[in-house]
């Protein structure tokens, strides 16, 4: 039997300097993670006599060890503190989602030419982001006015790599068409710096450098360049006069908390250069007993682990770590960074409308969660469960006559769709058309590992399809030894309209049919559609990669580098093809060999 943990004990023996404390229960998982300028005393206050929530108690009565960290500073702490709850995702800290979808800006920086995209995921050390913004539609519209102010390129490197003409974004003035040389790289370069320093919130630097290329274009008697920059420094000057929100530099992140139901929302309005980039709603974990301060401590430490902080942030509420928080953003921003709760005069109707926000966002999110839980419960009733399911998966096939298959997994948990369990599969080795043969394939891949003790098992899993496809699917639950997984399918009805699916389970003689109006029925149609779309969004793209693969990408040893280097020897493909093995040859990195092997694939 394990002894029962000392914490005052512990306590006593700890520095009375900054660090880093670890709580851990009897299975070594970590319950929580903490700051302290002074371990030794907060340490200890966990296990005084004065009365502590509901929350803190029962993760106090599980504590088996704690860890600790000595730091130098309290901004250190702070740092290292937000690295382990994101590592760690501890279950009584107050947690922010993982901002993996958040969308960025991307300038293609490592190209001569470069072009500005919208990005998601993984960030190449190579290119230049800006973000990530508060949603995609902030992105586009940011995207379009670059675009219409800087006339930076948007196209694919290998749509630029192969044009001989200018295309339709030159002829409406959204392009200055390097492609072709219509401009040359120091101009060129000169757009992309505009562009970045204007997203950055120097748009006055940019107007300045404006008016003097106006200038000189003038005196030169190049008068045509000259009204172009006039042009741009009116557009500049004119969003300024619609869009400024402060006697600074505009960058303000207004930051409001609501409480209510058990549960929060943190909203966030952004404000970068005077203009408004629009806001967004965050419902962190583990808020229930947490007060309003306490979640926008943890809000703010998460928030911008891996952002730039603005030089202003307004907050709803008072925090205990204030100036720790303006000390550590100050240094990663490279500038004074105010934090200011409770404002006055026009920041504080600012902070109204948010609060008024995140009130709206959090009782729209409750009322919805309370249906799905309604949902979960009516499913459970249909089942005749005593319990309903605390996870679902849907499993459906996409296809064109067979080409291209792609089988999705999608998960709802009992707060809706859980995205970030979303799975996709490329089918591969099947007959095409062979649905039953997909759903094999799929069902194998899915829980292989939870056949070798991986991961956990869903409440109930469940096929688009009917008596052919459950069959299918209890077959690899055999083959694999998975016992005990609730198995459905859900079949169209013979009126094949929506509501009227029969539910097919395994060891029923006859197919449940809920109905259009029950609420169980809404729940598996929202989850099979989620997977349905799902798999045709997956499908669609594989379709589109294959539509315009090159005919050089299915060559042995015909890799990117060597496809671009052929590509732009000969103009395109059609100078490839017409080359015979000699002039193949003669393009750097390709043999004799290899530029027979593409001869004979091309001919």
């Amino acid at each position: 039997m394990t002894p029962e943990f000392d914490g005052k004990a512990f306590a006593r023996k700890l520095s009375t300097g900054p660090g880093v404390y670890l709580m851990k229960d009897a299975d070594d998982t970590v319950l929580y993670v903490g700051k302290a300028a002074n371990l030794r005393k907060r340490v200890a206050s966990y296990f005084d006599a004065r009365p502590k929530g509901a929350r803190i108690m029962r993760m106090i009565a599980r504590i088996a060890a704690i860890e600790v960290s000595l730091t130098r500073t309290e901004g250190e702490a702070l740092l290292l503190e937000n690295e382990w709850i994101k590592s760690h995702r501890p279950r009584y800290n107050v947690l922010l989602r993982d901002d993996k979808s958040y969308p960025w800006i991307v300038f293609t920086t490592d190209h001569e030419y470069p072009r500005i995209a919208f990005h998601r995921g993984r960030r190449d050390p190579k290119r230049t982001y800006l973000g990530p913004y508060p949603s995609a539609g902030s992105v586009r519209e940011s995207i379009n006015l670059i675009q219409k102010i800087f006339r930076v390129r948007n196209c694919e490197d290998s749509y630029f790599a192969n044009r001989s003409r200018p295309c339709l974004q030159y002829q409406i003035r959204r392009c200055t068409a390097p492609c072709v040389g219509k401009v040359d790289e120091d101009a060129y370069g000169a757009q992309v710096d505009d562009a970045l320093l204007f997203l950055k919130g120097q748009s006055q630097k940019v107007i300045t450098r404006l008016i003097g290329r106006m200038e000189a274009a003038a005196a030169d008697q190049r008068y045509e360049q000259a009204a172009v920059f006039r042009d741009q420094i009116e557009s500049l000057k004119q969003m300024q006069s619609q869009q400024f929100v402060s006697a600074g530099n505009g960058d303000v992140d207004i930051i409001a908390v609501a409480t209510g139901g058990g549960g929060a929302c943190v909203q966030v309005l952004s404000f970068r250069g005077g203009r408004n980039l629009g806001q967004r709603s965050h419902f962190p974990t583990q808020a229930a007993e947490a007060g309003e301060s306490e979640i926008l401590e943890a809000f703010l430490g998460q928030y911008y682990r891996e952002r730039i902080p603005p030089t202003d942030i307004i907050l709803s509420h008072p925090v205990e770590s204030l100036d720790v928080y303006a000390e550590v953003f100050s240094e990663r921003a490279g500038r004074k960074v105010t934090i200011q709760p409770r404002p006055r005069g026009e920041r504080r109707q600012w902070l109204e409308g948010a609060k008024r926000n995140a009130e709206n966002a959090l009782a729209i999110h409750q009322a919805s969660d309370a249906r799905i839980e309604s949902q979960f419960t009516a499913l459970a009733d249909v089942l005749g469960w005593d319990e309903p399911p605390e996870t679902m998966e849907c499993f459906d096939i996409s296809h064109t006559a067979g080409n291209q298959a792609v089988a999705s997994c999608v998960v709802f948990d009992r707060q809706g769709p859980a995205k970030s369990l979303y799975r996709r599969f490329n089918m591969k080795g099947i007959t095409p058309g062979d649905d039953y043969a997909a759903m094999r394939q799929v069902l194998e891949r899915r829980y292989r590992k939870l056949a070798e003790g991986e991961g956990e098992a869903p409440g109930l899993v469940i096929v688009d399809g009917g008596k052919g496809q459950v069959t299918q699917a209890l077959a690899v639950f055999s083959e694999l030894g998975i016992d005990g997984i609730p198995l459905m399918g859900v079949a169209k009805g013979p009126e094949r309209r929506a509501g009227f699916e029969e539910w097919i389970l395994p060891g029923h003689k006859h197919p449940l049919e809920p109905g259009p109006e029950s609420p169980a029925s809404h729940l598996v149609q929202a989850i099979r559609d989620e997977a349905h779309r799902f798999a045709i969004t997956g499908h669609r793209g594989r379709r589109q990669k294959a539509a315009v693969a090159s005919p050089l990408e299915g060559i042995a040893g015909v890799g990117a580098g060597r496809r671009r280097a052929l590509l732009s020897h000969f103009g395109g493909i059609r100078g490839v093809r017409k080359a015979g093995v000699e002039e193949l040859a003669s393009v750097p990195g390709i043999s004799t060999e290899l530029a027979q092997r593409i001869y004979d694939a091309l001919h």
